[in-house]
């Protein structure tokens, strides 16, 4: 069964909703549902054993209370990590969640989801290939269709290797020059692009090409406002609640 299918909301969750909850847990995904965000943005790696997991960074001191690199880690070693603690006392405990368990959180919530690849230095191609051989088993067909995105082509091509339907979109800093080559050969359906960095007229031209635009991280509701007014479909913010 394919996923039902609509476009993403104007908002988007920032890591489940990165300013009021500690990011890439399932409680900041509730978070970003009472503020009335209809979808959120993750990001996924892979355990030394190959299991999906939600984080941003390669190693794990910043947002948990262990120490090491995702990649040397099996998953069933992450258990007693914190990601909670260090964002407030009052997420002491929060576990590190699997895609699997995201998934089951989004499908109770009727939530749609920007799933980002992050993947660890040298994993662009396995994490790829990994997240794409689990996730679309995983999705709900009543669930609105996700987005994958990534910084990574590598790990975007091997994603449409193996799941080709799913949408795909690339992440950026600064628009490459070639970013329609990069587009046509990936089969992408959208940019997704850094708010301070983008100019109107590359809305205009990626639009001109049938991609959709949007934009990360928006914080405040003016650049909301002045993004959508150039046609960007969505922004991805921290604070859900305060965008227009």
């Amino acid at each position: 069964m394919t996923a039902a299918t609509s476009r993403p909301p104007r908002i988007i969750g920032h890591r489940g909703a990165a300013g009021h909850a500690p990011e890439n847990t399932l409680a900041g995904v509730r978070a970003a549902h009472g503020f009335g965000a209809t979808w959120v943005e993750v990001d996924v790696k892979l355990t030394w054993d190959g299991v999906p997991i939600l984080m941003h960074d390669a190693t794990l001191q910043r947002t948990t209370g262990c120490k090491g690199a995702v990649a040397r880690m099996a998953a069933a070693e992450l258990a007693g990590c914190d990601a909670g603690a260090w964002f407030s006392t009052e997420f002491e405990g929060e576990p590190i969640p699997t895609l699997a368990d995201l998934v089951e959180l989004l499908a109770d919530l009727s939530m749609g989801l920007n799933l980002e690849i992050k993947p660890c230095p040298g994993r662009e191609e396995e994490t790829g290939r990994a997240v794409a051989e689990v996730f679309p088993a995983l999705w709900p067909a009543a669930l609105p269709a996700p987005v994958v995105s990534s910084f990574s082509v590598d790990a975007l091509a091997a994603y449409a290797a193996v799941a080709p339907a799913m949408e795909r979109a690339l992440i950026v800093n600064n628009l490459p020059t070639d970013w329609a080559a990069i587009a046509g050969r990936l089969g992408l359906k959208a940019m997704h692009c850094d708010a301070k960095r983008l100019k109107r007229h590359q809305v205009a031209d990626i639009q001109a090409a049938g991609l959709a635009v949007r934009c990360y991280t928006v914080n405040d509701g003016n650049m909301a406002e002045r993004l959508f007014g150039w046609g960007v479909e969505s922004v991805i913010s921290d604070f859900p609640d305060r965008m227009p």
